[in-house]
């Protein structure tokens, strides 16, 4: 036999296997990610294997992600066509003389005619930022100064090197998501205004696959290239200056879009030199723009020739950049001087005493890593600022005395963000050393608790320089700021806790990238309920406000609950936390359970406007009966411990005599509070909704005395107390459960309800069933009900 000796794959062949490869692991870590339950693994015995509904939640923001750009570059094209074409059709000036835009009428005036020039240039512009967003956000996401090892592996292939940098052009075209999602809905929304209709997506794509090899030369060229001639501290700073850079274009993008945003950014969209139509980017929007077949192939021949130069080019730079290799073979790291030992009684000795170790420690590599550092304390202020400068917000500090509503706003922001790349990723820095973690004598718990602490006070120090500005600035005071400032600083711990706790489920240990470690569909949720949160600043309902605190604050230990059940099966992929009732099970309960009555009630009420007391009955009812029997089955599914029971074998009389005293508590003071309001000016609102049911007494009666307590106290009793009583002590878990209950009934009603939440809590706690805190809460509703119809005239 003869041995036939292997021969190197062609150069197309191995272009093709390195763009193969990276799709490969990129479909894999989404694989592993997201359709983990979908996998088959054999558990552990006594060890509940390890599923994931990451999937549903990732679907559903690519599905939101998509839906907000592409309508922010809806508004973009229409704005700029508004404030940048003199006489647009949009233009309208009100009674007042105030200039009001008609977004809808630059919309059918752009369908009908090409763009005028002032537009093209603006959107050659816009086009060209987000192709610089598209080359630095994958340039950012990846540490500069660790080594290739992709690059330095794949040069003991028997390929030439400029095969292996072609190679690494396309698989890095192919693999920019990010790039592609700044590109695609911008390009799809000037093709479809140019006309293109249904081709518009088309279009897009393929504009969008012209510029991402040009994205990936500069990527490739930067972080390729300078690794070879920079120290990686000089790295670093290049990383940290890309990371602050990149966010005021994606703002200022999106600043573009909105109509009140301040006109600068309109300036510089005018002013933007014409010469830049005929670079790639102009191109391109020259291309979608042409009038006829022959000009557009004129033009993409132009298109084709520029990016071939400019990739040949590049190419040849990067051969250049590794003439000696691709392994730097000098020192990266200078040496730094021992700093001199502190004196014990100085400021900073007392400092690093009052820390603990974990604290201590935290702050360490926080000042090692210099990347991190800028990212952590100063990017926060940077896309702030950004949001409020490009949108027309804030156009000088001595505004936040006047806008006191919109400091408290910029004040939680840079908070919000400050935790997002700080606590947020207290996990993930942890790198190949999270094991560690684990053999240390103390819980991991206590450990992510320090963290949590430590962020929070650290940054607590933005909220408190935003607010002494406006305090400095402002010149007449009032209870409102004091409203705003609590709001701000109550929200700092909570969101620090939600931060490190969705850290712990967007942690990937298993990932080799330290920066691909983080799971990004967790970090939008993080951003979904900071932006929840927000709204309340700038609400200006007391109840509102009061609602979005005890819910975000429920949801904040219902996550860490969450986290914590799941910390000690963090490292091993195969196991997961045994199923039990938990806070989040009751949120998620309570949160059907309100949604599906207004489905019925939308089905059945004659007026959903005007809902009567039998349609409410029967919607009620429904409602709570199909959240029970879902919330049993899954509960019978999973073999869940803690599930709540109405009569668990315990004392019956026992449970009677413990219920007829809260009950006695909790009529006291509802009837106490009611005679308040009977002398009050709030009765007259009290008179007004009694008498609207007075044809449903009966159907009302039912509701509060049977069909209420039976299914509220399923939810609030048996599934937030009894998932909150986990995690901390009865008289938290009674208050904060209360709390929950409360919000939801009407602010009228909500201090005797708490009171009520208290009562049927400290039942819940002494029986450990939902018997007497139903008898309690029917007890209070006919009380409460009676007594209405007796105060009545």
């Amino acid at each position: 036999m003869t041995q036939q000796t292997a021969q190197p794959p062609t150069q197309a062949r191995a272009i093709w296997l390195m763009t193969k490869m990276r799709l490969t692991r990129q479909r894999n870590t989404v694989a592993n990610n997201l359709f983990r339950k979908f996998r088959k693994k054999k558990a552990r015995d006594g060890i509940a294997g390890k599923k994931s509904g990451l999937w549903v939640l990732t679907l559903l923001m690519v599905l939101f992600m998509s839906f907000s750009f592409l309508s922010l570059s809806r508004n973009v094209v229409l704005n700029m066509q508004c404030h940048l074409v003199a006489d647009s059709a949009c233009n309208q000036v009100d009674q007042h003389g105030a200039r009001q835009g008609n977004l809808e009428a630059s919309a059918v005036e752009l369908h009908k005619a090409p763009f005028e020039p002032e537009l093209a240039g603006g959107l050659t512009m816009v086009v060209t930022l987000l192709f610089g967003i598209a080359v630095l956000l994958p340039l950012g996401s990846k540490e500069l100064a660790q080594p290739d090892w992709d690059m330095e592996w794949l040069v003991t292939m028997p390929v030439e090197r400029s095969t292996l940098l072609w190679g690494r052009l396309l698989e890095r075209s192919a693999a920019n998501f990010s790039g592609m999602f700044a590109l695609l809905p911008p390009l799809a929304m000037i093709a479809w205004y140019s006309n293109l209709a249904w081709f518009a997506p088309l279009a897009a794509l393929l504009a969008a696959l012209m510029l991402l090899p040009l994205a990936a030369l500069l990527h490739t060229l930067a972080d390729t290239g300078l690794r070879m001639w920079l120290p990686a501290s000089q790295l670093r700073n290049l990383q940290a200056v890309t990371g602050l850079f990149s966010m005021p274009l994606i703002y200022f993008v999106m600043a573009l879009g909105m109509p009140g945003a301040s006109g600068f950014v309109m300036d510089w969209a005018r002013a933007f030199p014409a010469w830049a139509g005929w670079t790639p980017p102009g191109l391109v929007l020259q291309a979608m723009q042409a009038p006829d077949w022959g000009r557009a192939v004129h033009i993409i021949a132009m298109l084709l020739a520029q990016t071939a130069v400019l990739l040949w080019a590049g190419v040849a730079l990067m051969r250049y950049q590794l003439r000696n290799g691709v392994v730097n073979s000098g020192s990266r790291e200078s040496v730094r001087r021992k700093l001199p030992a502190a004196s014990s009684g100085n400021l900073r000795s007392r400092l690093s005493n009052a820390l603990s170790p974990i604290k201590r420690r935290e702050l360490r590599l926080l000042s090692r890593d210099r990347n991190f550092l800028v990212q952590t304390l100063l990017l926060p202020v940077v896309i702030v600022v950004s949001q409020m400068v490009f949108n027309g917000k804030l156009n000088s500090l001595a505004e936040l005395g006047q806008h006191h509503t919109t400091a408290a706003a910029i004040a939680f922001g840079i908070g919000v963000y400050v935790l997002m790349l700080s606590a947020f990723q207290t996990l993930n820095n942890e790198g190949q050393v999270l094991w560690l973690l684990y053999t240390v004598p103390r819980s991991i718990e206590s450990v992510l608790k320090e963290k949590a602490q430590l962020w929070g006070v650290l940054t607590m120090v933005y909220p408190l320089v935003v607010i002494g500005i406006s305090a400095w600035y402002t010149t007449q005071f009032d209870w409102t700021m004091l409203v705003l400032l609590l709001i701000v600083f109550a929200g700092i711990p909570i969101y620090s806790m939600i931060a490190v706790s969705l850290g712990v489920f967007a942690c990937d240990p298993q990932a080799v990238d330290v920066r691909s470690r983080v799971r990004p569909t967790y970090i939008y949720l993080y951003m979904l309920l900071a932006s929840f949160y927000t709204w309340s600043i700038y609400s200006s309902v007391w109840s509102q406000k009061l609602v979005v605190m005890v819910l975000i604050a429920s949801m904040a230990l219902a996550l860490w609950q969450k986290a914590r059940d799941a910390l000690p099966y963090l490292l091993d992929p195969a196991a997961a936390p045994p199923p039990r009732v938990s806070t989040s099970d009751g949120l998620i309960a309570a949160t059907a359970f309100f949604i599906l009555q207004g489905i019925v009630v939308l089905v059945i009420a004659r007026d959903p406007k005007a809902i009567d007391p039998k349609s409410m009955t029967i919607a009620f009812a429904a409602a709570g009966a199909l959240v029970y029997a879902l919330m049993r089955f899954s509960y019978w599914r999973s073999k869940a411990a803690g599930v709540p029971a109405i009569l668990r074998g315990g004392d019956v009389a026992q449970s009677l005599r413990h219920g007829a005293l809260a009950a006695g508590v909790a009529c006291i003071a509802g009837v106490g509070y009611l005679a308040a309001l009977h002398h009050s000016a709030l009765w007259a609102d009290v008179a007004r909704q009694t008498a609207a049911s007075t044809g449903g007494r009966g159907w009302i009666m039912l509701l509060a005395v049977v069909v209420a307590p039976l299914c509220e106290e399923f939810i609030f009793r048996g599934l937030i107390y009894g998932g909150l009583r986990r995690s901390i002590s009865a008289p938290r878990a009674m208050m904060m459960s209360a709390a929950v209950f409360a919000v939801v009934h009407p602010p009228l009603s909500m201090l005797p309800v708490f009171v009520l939440g208290l009562c049927t809590a400290w039942t819940y706690e002494r029986s450990k069933s939902l018997l007497a805190p139903m008898l309690v809460h029917a007890s209070y509703n006919a009380v409460i009900l009676g007594s209405q119809l007796w105060l009545l005239p």
